[in-house]
């Protein structure tokens, strides 16, 4: 290598060093953050998610489609009135005596503003006793999640 091309190629790396450094942190920013920024809508609100079984421990007929809709109308439905989802489903579960137990199953869904946790706790606290106690059930399965809702 000549000196005329060592010295010619010193700021053609010089500059492109410059370029490299000065894009870096853009460069950096955009790969550390992976998932796009969604905006924020809706309110706080809970998320509930409840698991009825309609298999009955003690022996007696599986709920039926019409009983377990009677019981939302009933039990559900004046307290909360302002809507619900009820979804079918197949799960299983192990039971106290430790027999694993494959069923028809109903998810229903319940969301409410995050102001009204403490007064829709109790109210869901009385659906599943009262679902345990009207069709024999070991157990009704209960999941919260925070989320945002947007009507």
């Amino acid at each position: 290598m000549t000196p005329y091309s060592g010295t010619r190629s010193r700021p053609a790396a010089v500059t492109a060093t410059a370029l490299l450094a000065a894009g870096a942190p853009t460069a950096y920013a955009l790969l550390g953050d992976p998932e796009p920024r969604a905006p924020v809508r809706g309110q706080a609100y809970i998320e509930s998610r409840l698991f009825f079984g309609t298999e009955r421990p003690d022996g007696g007929a599986v709920v039926t489609d019409r009983q377990f809709m009677a019981f939302v109308d009933k039990e559900v439905t004046p307290d909360f009135p302002d809507g619900l989802t009820v979804q079918n489903g197949r799960g299983q579960w192990r039971d106290a005596r430790g027999t694993i137990e494959r069923e028809r199953s109903y998810e229903l869904i319940l969301m409410y503003p995050v102001a009204q946790a403490r007064a829709s706790d109790k109210k869901i606290e009385e659906i599943r006793r009262a679902y345990e106690k009207a069709f024999a059930q070991e157990s009704v399965a209960r999941v919260d999640e925070p989320t945002r809702v947007d009507f």
